[in-house]
């Protein structure tokens, strides 16, 4: 079996795609990159559980806190308001829980890892319609990356960035975990509460209205 590794956040997004690279036949290893942000302990719990879920021992969880430390966001920045409004900005600017270059630094240490093990595939669970425009989670955003990759590694070295949803809405993302056999059971999508979620976060919103749609209930305590 070909080697993968996915970016687990513990999130909803990212278990379906653990559950994408298991359905396309590869040997999965899972990352989860911790940053300073709030909900970092519970993620952690949510990484730790699908991995076991699954049955993955080859897993590793890397600590890039510098990212909390150049701040400029509200995921990491205690002062700073989680913003509870899902409409877009009219002006175009990102909203205050983008955290500056992030997705790039996450994906530059799964390459690294990936020359290691000799995985071909990095999974990521980027997703373009429900970011707030992230430009990080555009798919031109990886599809540069990978251009990158093919002048930046040795000719041995066939890495590829792969995002199995990055055209799908919440719903859909939802209908693929349940039809993947997914434990959404497991994630966590919060950025405020560790405990029980807010269900007021852009995050929570987005969340409730994907299994709204699929008219399925979450699985997952509210408050």
């Amino acid at each position: 079996m070909d080697k993968a590794i996915v970016l687990a956040s513990g999130g909803l997004d990212s278990c379906v795609t653990v559950a994408c690279a298991i359905n396309d036949g590869y040997e999965v290893s899972l990352l989860h990159i911790n940053y300073g942000q709030r909900t970092q302990k519970r993620e952690d719990k949510a990484f730790d559980d699908i991995a076991e879920y699954y049955g993955i021992k080859n897993k590793m969880t890397v600590d890039i806190d510098y990212l909390r430390r150049i701040g400029g966001s509200s995921l990491t920045d205690m002062n700073m308001k989680v913003e509870e409004d899902t409409t877009p900005s009219s002006t175009g600017s990102l909203p205050s829980t983008y955290v500056p270059f992030r997705n790039a630094n996450m994906i530059s240490i799964a390459v690294s890892w990936a020359e290691v093990i000799g995985a071909k595939k990095i999974y990521v669970g980027a997703v373009e319609e429900d970011s707030s425009g992230y430009p990080d989670c555009r798919e031109i955003f990886y599809e540069k990356f990978n251009e990158l990759l093919s002048v930046a590694l040795a000719d041995e070295s066939d890495i590829q960035i792969v995002t199995p949803v990055i055209h799908l809405s919440k719903k859909d993302i939802v209908k693929k975990g349940i039809e993947l056999k997914a434990p959404l059971h497991l994630t966590w999508s919060c950025y405020q509460n560790e405990d029980e979620a807010c269900g007021v976060c852009e995050s929570c919103q987005l969340r409730l209205n994907g299994f709204a749609q699929t008219g399925v209930t979450d699985p997952i305590k509210y408050k």
